[in-house]
């Protein structure tokens, strides 16, 4: 049966039409990835610092916890507990943080600010407690907090910058570092004090120091609201929540960004479980003062500033895995190496060897699960994985301290080390590619 030309000519212009409307997209996406690869850093540095104030936050508690578990007269589950409701109250913030980054990509100032003003409500709260229920609540507080900064400032970076993605990640994370660093070392000195050279400071009370941490989290929540303006390349202004839902289901079938979940939460885990219980080992056991302990904890991340953005770049031309793999091999290594070190110089060494892979894995991590996310799903990329790694690691801080006060800290280092094992042979195992290149 033979065609109108009508219809043939009709069905020609849809074609030509179609054809078109593709072209101009490509056009138009090509236009965006050569501004973004042209953007300034300033905003990638101006996020690091934030992200600085909010670990610089969040790496005090530890300090603080020698002095708050005294106080209170906690137990060492009481104190994995505490640890394990921050991450589970982190893991429950990332699913809406995710949703509204998405939803609502214009408006991540908003919940940058409400990060930080949660992380300053939480010092009050521990400043103020005599109770162990009101200190659990303050530190459910300061897990969401800290984890509604993640889904917005990662998901702008890597929009922003998505042919500097494994940099920009890594830049976040190292002000992360910078945060780490310093938090324990001045943390340490303003609470133990300092004798030096005839200088006898006795410190400040640890509740004074909680409302002190008030002072850099609510300036960076005003900072942030009156400085920061700037939405997500190509996001648009608001996305339907069936668009969102689409994409969500498309993101939680991806084998890439599960196998990064995984990981996520198996490095944290050995993070929070071996470093918690590092710091009552070194009290407790080394008899460190609050200062040289926080000396070594500073030790964990300092060498990690350097490592990370160097570990970031070479992700972008080598690729994720062989980046991975090594750091979690590494990893591995080091913890286990605490079972026959017990103090002196070589443990010193260790901490700071261990400072080099520990965290600086994180952005390459981060940026792989971006690698295979769409264009518009990045948030809720990222809050799946710190979602489903806060699940993988919310049980492991008590736990650990379970074993602790069964095997002490020997038992601690076996739990953490297994836990790396784990996460190098996941990293091995599964297809971790970056975007525009086969599956590894």
């Amino acid at each position: 049966m033979s065609v109108p030309a009508g219809e043939t000519a009709a069905a020609s212009t849809t074609a030509k039409a179609k054809a078109d409307v593709a072209a101009e997209a490509k056009v138009q996406a090509t236009g965006q990835s050569q501004r973004a690869a042209k953007e300034s850093p300033r905003l990638m540095y101006g996020l690091s610092a934030g992200h600085a104030v909010k670990h610089f936050c969040q790496g005090s508690l530890l300090i603080l916890l020698p002095s708050i578990r005294n106080t209170l007269g906690l137990s060492d589950v009481a104190v994995g507990g505490m640890f394990t409701a921050q991450q589970v109250a982190g893991g429950a913030m990332n699913a809406p943080a995710g949703i509204l980054t998405d939803m609502y990509r214009r408006r991540v100032v908003v919940m940058l600010t409400v990060s930080m003003t949660c992380v300053t409500a939480a010092y009050f709260l521990i400043g103020v407690t005599q109770w162990y229920w009101l200190l659990i609540a303050a530190v459910v507080t300061l897990g969401a907090g800290t984890s509604l900064w993640h889904a917005p400032a990662f998901a702008t970076l890597a929009a922003r910058y998505p042919d500097r993605r494994g940099l920009a990640m890594a830049a976040h994370l190292t002000g992360a570092q910078v945060g780490d660093t310093l938090a324990p070392v001045l943390t340490g000195l303003v609470v133990g004090g300092v004798a030096f050279w005839g200088l006898n400071w006795a410190g400040f009370e640890w509740r004074t120091v909680t409302l002190f941490l008030i002072i850099p989290a609510g300036s960076t929540a005003i900072l942030v609201a009156t400085f920061f303006r700037s939405g997500s390349v190509g996001a648009p202004a608001r996305v339907s929540l069936a668009q969102y839902m689409s994409a969500t289901r498309r993101v939680a079938r991806n084998p890439g960004v599960l196998g990064m979940v995984a990981l996520h939460g198996m490095r944290g885990a050995t993070h929070t479980s071996f470093q918690v219980f590092l710091v009552l080992y070194m009290t407790d056991v080394l008899a460190y003062s609050s200062f040289l302990a926080g000396v070594h904890i500073s030790l964990l991340t300092l060498a990690g500033i350097a490592s990370t953005p160097l570990f970031g770049a070479i992700s972008d031309r080598v690729g994720r895995k062989p980046v991975i793999l090594f750091n979690m091999t590494a990893v591995t290594a080091i913890v286990l190496s605490f079972v026959w070190i017990e103090g002196g110089w070589p443990f010193t060494l260790m901490i700071a060897l261990l400072g080099v892979v520990l965290f600086s894995v994180m952005p390459t991590i981060t940026a792989a699960a971006m690698d295979v996310t769409e264009r518009g799903s990045e948030g809720t990329s990222i809050a799946l994985m710190f979602a489903g790694g806060s699940v993988v690691g919310a049980v492991a801080p008590i736990a650990a301290g379970a074993i602790n006060g069964n095997w002490g800290f020997q038992g601690v280092v076996l739990f953490a080390s297994a836990i790396a094992a784990a996460g190098a042979l996941t990293a091995l195992l599964v297809p971790i590619r970056r975007r525009g290149a086969q599956a590894a």
